[in-house]
C-alpha cells in the first residue's frame, strides 16, 4: 500500500516505516495522523513481520505536528458555542492520541531510531515505542509550551515513566532542546549512534537480533512489559502465570535449544494474522 508520508518495507521479517518528506522535516500533516496508524494495525494484524523500525528522510526525525492539523477543527472562536465546540475537539485530540497508542498497542516491538530533531509530537511518537536509538545529532523538544499550548497526545503519561520526572517536567516547561547525550544518561533512549548512517545500521541490527527470536514469546514479552508499567507487581505475576499457561509453546522452547546445539539459525512459526 502507497501512503503519502512514509514508505513501508516488509524484509526478512522486519517491517521498516520510513518517513519520506524530509523538505518539510517530516512534518505530521492530516494524511500522517490517518495513514501511521493505518499502517501500525495493518503490520500487527498482519503478522508477516516480527518487528516494526521506523526511521526517516533528511535533517530532522520530525518536526512534529504540521500547522494545517492546527487550523483544521479547531476550536469554535464563537463564545456562545465555546462549551459545545470542546467537547467536540476533546473527540479530535482523542483520535490523534490513537495514532501513538497503535504503536504502543502492536505485537511487535516497535524501534525508533531518531535523526535530528524529535520536536513536539516527535517526542509523543518516540516514547510510544518500545525502544528508541538516537544518531549524536538528535535532540528532543516538548515544543507545545513555547507555541501556548499543553502536549495532549502522549507526552505526559509516557515521558515520565521513561526518564526521571524532574527532567520531562522540565523539558515541557522550558521547551528546551535535549541532546542525546544527555537523552541517553537519563535514559530517554538506549545507545547514540556517531552518525545517522552507523544509527540506522545498528537499529537494523537490533531487529534482526529480535525477528531471530519466537516471535510468540517476543510478543509475551512486550504485552508483558506493557501490563507490568500498569499495574502493580502482584497483578502483573498473575497476568504473567495466566499467559504462559495458556501461550507456552514447548516446540518453541525445543527448537531454540536444538538450533542452538547444532550453531544454526532457530526457525519458528510466525505470529497468525488476526483480522481487523
Amino acid at each position: 500500500m502507497t501512503y503519502a508520508c512514509f514508505t513501508v518495507e516488509i524484509a526478512d521479517h522486519i517491517a521498516h516505516i520510513r518517513f519520506n518528506r524530509p523538505d518539510k522535516a517530516n512534518s505530521m500533516t492530516m494524511e500522517f495522523w490517518q495513514e501511521l496508524p493505518e499502517a501500525v494495525d495493518r503490520i500487527s494484524n498482519d503478522a508477516e513481520a516480527r518487528v516494526i523500525v521506523i526511521s526517516s528522510e533528511g535533517k530532522h526525525f520530525t518536526a512534529g505536528m504540521d500547522i494545517s492539523v492546527f487550523m483544521s477543527g479547531s476550536l469554535d472562536a464563537d463564545a456562545a458555542n465555546a462549551h459545545v465546540s470542546a467537547e467536540a475537539f476533546r473527540y479530535k485530540i482523542k483520535a490523534l492520541q490513537e495514532t501513538f497508542s497503535a504503536l504502543e498497542r502492536a505485537r511487535q516491538p516497535v524501534l525508533a531510531a531518531i535523526q535530528g530533531g524529535a520536536i513536539g509530537a516527535g517526542v509523543d511518537l518516540a516514547t510510544a515505542c518500545d525502544c528508541r536509538y538516537a544518531s549524536a545529532d538528535a535532540f528532543f523538544a516538548v515544543q507545545e509550551t513555547a507555541i501556548g499550548m499543553t502536549a495532549d497526545v502522549g507526552t505526559f503519561p509516557r515521558l515520565v515513566k521513561l526518564i526521571p520526572e524532574g527532567w520531562a517536567r522540565q523539558m515541557a516547561y522550558t521547551a528546551e532542546r535535549l541532546p542525546a547525550a544527555k537523552a541517553l544518561q537519563i535514559g530517554l533512549v538506549n545507545e547514540v549512534f556517531d552518525t545517522p548512517e552507523e544509527l540506522l545500521d545498528g537499529v537494523m541490527a537490533i531487529a534482526r537480533k529480535i525477528a531471530a527470536h519466537s516471535p510468540l514469546a517476543v510478543a509475551g514479552c512486550k504485552a508483558m512489559a506493557n501490563y507490568s508499567r500498569d499495574h502493580s507487581t502482584a497483578d502483573a505475576l498473575d497476568y504473567i502465570s495466566v499467559w504462559n499457561a495458556a501461550m507456552l509453546r514447548p516446540d518453541d522452547i525445543r527448537e531454540a535449544y536444538i538450533a542452538k546445539g547444532e550453531k544454526r539459525s532457530a526457525v519458528f512459526d510466525n505470529l497468525k494474522p488476526v483480522s481487523r
